[in-house]
């Protein structure tokens, strides 16, 4: 059986598990909890070969418990009951761990069967997961785990399993190949963060080459198909909330990066709404003017397509990320959403409706026509009766909302 390279030099325990230092070195939570010896409801969750496998089955393997392994992707509501059954059988020795791998493939329906189980102790569930937990885990099932994450492993690291990779190959086939300088940092940088894709793409470089590794080796057969990015996935949305907040934060250098990113995996649409959403979420009213020039990059950049597309969105950005910044309108319209879903407000005052009065009727509740009065102001109530004294809008400092609040307080003073 041809096995890749990466399931080969699998760690068997947790010394060998490169990086992942912040909840496996020294005293850190996830490495003090399987050193106690008592294993709790655990799930991984992170990108790609980072580890998140490979530590469930160490803990898994070293628990002593009666082990079971499921796929989210392929696990059917039978298989997940004929475990739960042998529970049963099983019950008052140290029961099932259940090593459950994609758990976000198993519907709501599946993760509630669970429960019951894992609250008396029969299953012990140790999941993995690509997923951003909080988002796709069924909350009871959540509720019940310890949760770690897995992050992508630094270049450093991912070059110490490279060369323990060599080391292994050159074992397994009594033979010594030379590796130019150039080629671990390629292959690490390549690799996003992905241990697994780094040391796969290192054994097609080793299978490829002669006597001698080279830069170009690695590069013709690593470097692009190693871009790590799931369009559909936690990938796409923590890229844009990193566009954003770099763009919050007036950072273009940042913005234009992440924007690059977005772009460079042919995600567009992404791009242009997200844009969109900022020049009205964090410019605002500070200047309105760039919803109006991002709105004229977007429909730039849909006419053009990919790649020229960069260009119009990439002038948007920078403006956005250097522009004087104000989120009163958003947060106004929140404040006040706050109100409505509290169900405040429900009767509006009858001069806004439709049916108000013309001089007819009650002479308090007729509605005034404001540019019959100077400055095409006048004085009355909008909101309804329970909340009239509330304000949801408050001027952002800067110039053209100060300039607005200077105007508007002269004229309501008169």
């Amino acid at each position: 059986m041809n096995v890749p390279l990466a399931q080969r030099l699998r760690p068997e325990d947790l010394s060998q598990v490169c990086g992942q230092k912040h909840i496996l070195g020294e005293g850190r939570p996830l490495r003090k909890l399987v050193e106690s010896g008592r294993i709790t409801n655990m799930i991984f969750y992170g990108p790609s070969g980072t580890g998140k496998t490979t530590v469930a089955q160490i803990i898994a393997k070293n628990a002593g418990m009666t082990f079971r392994k499921l796929n989210g992707t392929a696990a059917s509501s039978g298989d997940v009951k004929a475990i739960l059954e042998e529970s049963s059988s099983v019950f008052g020795t140290d029961g099932i761990l259940l090593y459950l791998d994609e758990l976000q493939y198993l519907n709501k329906k599946q993760q509630q069967v669970l429960l019951e189980h894992m609250e008396d102790g029969r299953i012990t569930l140790i999941a993995s997961t690509t997923e951003n937990p909080y988002f796709y885990i069924y909350k009871a099932v959540l509720s019940r785990c310890a949760v770690f994450e897995f992050k992508p492993l630094e270049k450093e690291d991912v070059i110490v399993a490279l060369k323990r990779a060599k080391d292994f190959l050159e074992n397994e086939n009594d033979l010594k190949k030379e590796v130019e300088d150039g080629v671990w940092d390629v292959i690490a940088s390549a690799s996003a963060g992905d241990v697994r894709r780094a040391i796969n793409t290192f054994e097609l470089c080793w299978l490829s080459a002669g006597d001698k590794l080279t830069v170009e080796d690695a590069e013709a057969l690593g470097a692009r198909a190693l871009k790590s990015y799931d369009r559909e996935g936690d990938d796409k949305f923590e890229l844009m909330s990193a566009l954003q907040k770099s763009v919050r934060g007036s950072d273009p250098d940042a913005a234009v990066f992440y924007l690059s990113r977005l772009l460079d995996s042919g995600d567009l649409f992404s791009a242009c709404r997200r844009l969109l959403v900022i020049a009205s979420e964090d410019v605002g009213l500070a200047y309105s003017q760039a919803a109006v020039v991002t709105k004229a990059c977007v429909d730039s950049a849909l006419q053009l397509g990919l790649p020229e597309a960069a260009v119009p969105l990439a002038h948007c950005t920078v403006l956005l990320a250097t522009s004087p910044k104000s989120n009163s309108s958003y947060t106004a319209y929140y404040a006040a959403l706050g109100d409505v879903k509290a169900g405040k407000g429900a009767d509006m005052p009858s001069r806004l409706k439709n049916n108000h009065f013309f001089g007819e009727g009650d002479k308090k509740d007729a509605y005034i026509y404001p540019h019959d009065y100077p400055d095409h102001y006048v004085e009355q109530q909008y909101l309804p009766d329970d909340i009239k004294n509330s304000v949801y809008y408050r001027y952002g400092a800067n110039r053209q909302e100060e300039a607005a609040r200077a105007y508007w307080e002269k004229i309501k003073k008169k």
